[in-house]
C-alpha cells in the first residue's frame, strides 16, 4: 500500500517537480494549491500519510495552515518548505509542529531523506503510543485495525458490553485476535487503567491450575516456599481474561463457578475465603455447547460465561482488512527491527488478500515479520512471501537490484511470440518498428505493475529517469495515471 503525500504549494511548477520526485520512489501524490484547499482535502477523509507545506501562500499562510491542521486534530507529519529561509522561520515552523524544514529548491535526495525520516519518526511515535496504551490497559476499540462489516459488528457489541460488568465469551478460530478484543473491552470500560491479567488455561499443567488461578499460602504443599496471590487477586479491580477456557479440568470448573457466583476465592491452604472484584472475559476456539453435551464442560459454568457472546470473524471473512493490517504490521516491525520499508506493492497485497490464512491474523503477522526482516526493497514484493505466493526470492549473488536476474526489455522483445501481448509482427507479417514495440512494452509493464514506476523500471532493466523520459516521449502519461487510479 503506497504512502500518500499531500503537496501544498501555490506554484504549479513546484508541485509537478515534487510529484515527479515522489512518484519515482513509489509514493502517491495529492495536490492542494492553498491552505484552505489542504484543510478541505484532509477533512474529506482522503488518505494522507505526510504533508509537504509551502510557508508563503496567499490568503492562509503555511504557518496558519499548520496551526489549523493541529487544531483540528490532524497529526500527520508536516515538512515545511519555502524560498525564504531564516532561523526565525525554522523556529516558528518547528514550534507549530513541523517535522522538518528545507529551502527551495531542494535536491531530490534531500526531499526523500526528509520524507523517510518523518515517516519513520511518525511510525515510532505511533508504536510508542500503542505500547503505552497496551501497558496501561487503555487500548480501546478505536485502536483496533479493520473496518470490515464483521469488525464493525464486533466494535458495536464490544462497546456496549464494556459499559457494564456482564461476563463476555469471545469465540472464534485460533489466531483471530480474541485477546485484542478482550483488551479493548477492558480499555473501554470503567476498569480502564486497572490490571488486565491474561491466563491461557490450556497452557497450565493440570496440577498447577488451582494454585495459579486462586493462589496458595506458604507451606500449603511441597514446594510452596512463598505465598502466591494467584491470577484472581492479581486482577482485583480490573479484568481477568481466561483464554481457551474450554481446556480447564472439570474439578477446576467447579471452583471457577463458585468464584464467579460468590466473587470470592479460596487460596490453597488459606483459612478463610478472599473477596475479589474481577470482571471476567473468557475466550475459546472450541464449541463449548458441544463440549457440554459430551460432558467435558459444565453446563452451569457455560451459561455463567456465555451471558454476552461475541464472535470474532476469521481473516478470510474480512479480507478487506488485510491491507490495513499489513500496513499496521509494517509500521510496527519497522520500529522493532530498525527497517525502512514503505509498504507493500499492489501485486503483493493482491496475493495476500487472495490467500485463505488458516492461521488468521497471527499467521499474517508472522508472515509480515519475516518479510520485513528479509526485505531489501522499499516495497514488499510477492517473493518476500514465498510460502504464500510460491515465488522464490532472487539469488543473493545477483548484482544490482533484486530484479537484476530477470529479462531485460530487449530480451523480452526478442523472445516474445507473434501472438504475445506485445506484438513483434504487424498485420502483414513484417517486423514492427522498435519504437512501436518499445511503446507497447512500456504500456504493458505500467498496467501489470499498477503504475509503480520504480518496479516498472526494474522489470524493464532501465533507469527511472530513462523510463520517465520514454513515457513523455511516447505520450503514455494518461496510461500511468489510469493505472494508478485503478490500483
Amino acid at each position: 500500500m503506497s504512502k500518500t503525500v499531500l503537496v501544498v504549494d501555490d506554484d504549479p511548477t513546484q508541485r509537478r517537480l515534487i510529484q515527479a520526485v515522489l512518484e519515482r520512489d513509489g509514493f502517491s501524490v495529492a495536490h492542494a494549491e492553498s491552505g484552505d484547499e489542504a484543510i478541505s482535502h484532509l477533512t474529506s477523509g482522503a488518505a494522507v500519510d505526510l504533508i509537504l507545506l509551502d510557508l508563503v501562500m496567499p490568503n492562509l499562510s503555511g504557518q496558519e495552515t499548520l496551526a489549523e491542521m493541529r487544531a483540528r486534530g490532524f497529526s500527520q507529519p508536516v515538512i515545511v518548505l519555502t524560498a525564504q529561509g531564516g532561523i526565525d522561520t525554522v523556529v516558528k515552523a518547528m514550534q507549530a509542529g513541523a517535522a522538518d524544514f528545507f529551502v527551495k529548491p531542494a535536491s531530490p535526495e534531500r526531499i526523500m531523506v526528509s520524507i523517510r525520516n518523518a515517516l519513520s519518526m511518525g511510525a515510532l511515535k505511533g508504536e510508542v503510543e500503542r505500547l503505552k496504551k497496551h501497558a496501561s490497559g487503555r487500548f480501546t476499540f478505536q485502536d483496533m485495525v479493520g473496518t470490515s462489516p464483521g469488525m464493525q459488528l464486533v466494535r458495536r457489541m464490544g462497546e456496549r458490553a464494556a459499559k457494564s460488568s456482564i461476563p463476555i465469551l469471545i469465540t472464534g478460530e485460533s489466531g483471530v485476535g480474541k485477546e485484542v478484543i478482550a483488551r479493548a473491552v477492558h480499555g473501554s470500560s470503567e476498569r480502564a487503567g486497572k490490571p488486565f491479567v491474561a491466563v491461557n488455561c490450556g497452557a497450565i499443567p493440570e496440577n498447577l491450575v488451582e494454585s495459579i488461578l486462586f493462589g496458595h499460602e506458604k507451606g500449603s504443599f511441597t514446594g510452596a516456599t512463598d505465598k502466591h496471590l494467584g491470577k484472581f487477586q492479581e486482577a482485583n479491580g480490573g479484568t481477568l481474561f481466561l483464554d481457551e477456557v474450554g481446556e480447564l479440568p472439570l474439578e477446576m470448573q467447579v471452583k471457577l463457578l463458585r468464584a464467579l457466583q460468590e466473587s470470592e476465592i479460596d487460596p490453597i491452604g488459606a483459612k478463610r475465603s478472599v473477596k475479589v472484584d474481577v470482571r471476567i472475559v473468557s475466550a475459546t476456539n472450541r464449541d463449548l455447547s458441544q463440549a457440554v453435551k459430551e460432558g467435558r464442560f459444565r453446563e452451569d459454568l457455560f451459561y455463567r460465561l456465555n451471558v454476552f457472546p461475541i464472535e470474532a470473524p476469521s481473516l478470510r471473512e474480512r479480507r478487506e482488512d488485510i491491507p490495513a493490517l499489513v500496513d499496521h504490521f509494517i509500521r510496527r516491525f519497522n520500529v522493532e527491527e530498525g527497517k525502512t520499508v514503505v509498504g507493500a506493492s499492489a501485486e503483493t497485497l493482491a496475493c495476500l488478500t487472495a490467500f485463505d490464512w488458516p492461521g488468521n491474523v497471527r499467521q499474517l503477522e508472522n508472515a509480515v515479520y519475516r518479510a520485513i526482516v528479509l526485505a531489501d526493497a522499499p516495497y514488499l514484493q510477492p517473493y518476500d512471501f514465498p510460502s504464500i505466493s510460491g515465488l522464490a526470492a532472487p539469488m543473493p549473488e545477483a548484482a544490482g537490484s533484486p530484479m537484476a536476474n530477470l529479462p531485460t526489455a530487449q530480451q523480452l522483445v526478442a523472445e516474445a511470440p507473434a501472438d504475445a501481448p506485445v506484438r513483434i509482427l504487424d498485420e502483414r507479417g513484417h517486423l514492427r518498428t522498435l519504437e512501436e514495440i518499445e511503446r507497447d512494452l512500456i504500456q504493458l509493464a505500467i498496467e501489470i505493475y499498477a503504475g509503480h514506476m520504480s518496479e516498472v523500471a526494474r522489470r524493464l532493466g532501465i533507469g527511472r529517469s530513462t523510463l520517465y523520459r520514454k513515457v513523455r516521449e511516447q505520450g503514455l502519461e494518461d496510461v500511468v495515471k489510469g493505472a494508478e487510479e485503478a490500483a
